[in-house]
């Protein structure tokens, strides 16, 4: 049997494996999610009733999973989660599929210097802080 520490010292690790979102309404944040992240080749790699969990394709890890609030003050509240985009029209595209989708501008897709980025925000059916970005060193 091979040694698991074995297996990990040959992987560089991730800033983050996951990241949990307690929604309120499961039904309208997966819908956002699902549309949103889309554009920015994300996807739900499992999904049950109550779970979506999120990651870009061909990679489980890091990820986003989305889950049923047991009660309306466990739901995520005041979340600010930024995904990478591979190109300003990615970021553009989540823009316009997060708004469709019931989230709500926060900011409209631009380049901000004071970060050296193209993003946009967009709340989701929550109220978190959802934002797609390109760092303009990625080729902006």
């Amino acid at each position: 049997m091979s040694d698991p520490r074995a297996d990990r010292a040959a992987v560089t690790p991730h800033l983050v494996h996951h990241v949990g979102v307690f929604a309120l309404d499961f039904g309208a944040s997966e819908g956002f999610y699902t549309a949103a992240l889309a554009p920015l080749g994300i996807e739900a790699g499992y999904r049950t009733d109550t779970v979506a969990e999120y990651w870009t394709r061909g990679r489980d890890t890091p990820s986003l999973s989305l889950e049923t609030a047991p009660s309306p003050v466990d739901a995520t509240r005041g979340l600010h989660l930024a995904f990478e985009a591979s190109s300003t029209g990615a970021v553009d595209a989540f823009h316009r599929a997060a708004v469709a989708a019931g989230g709500v501008s926060r900011h409209e897709p631009r380049y901000w210097p004071e970060y050296g980025a193209y993003a946009a925000f967009v709340s989701d059916p929550d109220g978190n802080n959802i934002e797609a970005l390109i760092k303009s060193s990625r080729g902006r």
